[in-house]
């Protein structure tokens, strides 16, 4: 529910009205259309994510419900900021810190 949420996928708050979910829809669904570069990524907790035309349409779908809109503020608004570039925890893990491990006392 992070990397899909509603509110991500439409680069909206989650404090958005009704008419501002129905404008931004419409909005990304004619730049898609475009095949513009701005509206074929959007950002989450987990990184840039892709963007399509089914995306937006269930994303604009979940906000009508007021449950599943209820849902995805919640998510939103606790959601941890986002990073610029998405990685799996294997490169994390794998990836040396050599800074850290000086601070710490380490020899290479």
């Amino acid at each position: 529910m992070v990397v899909d949420n509603p509110f991500f996928v439409l680069g909206i708050s989650p404090d958005a009205s009704r008419i501002e979910i129905e404008r931004e829809a419409q909005k990304l669904l004619g730049m898609l259309e475009l095949d513009l570069e701005a509206a074929k990524v959007y950002q989450s907790p987990l990184g840039p994510q892709p963007r399509t035309q089914e995306a937006v349409r269930a994303a604009v779908a979940a906000l009508r419900d007021p449950y599943r809109r209820l849902v995805a503020e919640l998510w939103a608004r606790n959601a941890p900021p986002a990073r610029s570039v998405a990685r799996t925890p294997a490169q994390d893990i794998s990836t040396p810190r050599i800074g850290l491990r000086r601070a710490l006392g380490w020899r290479p």
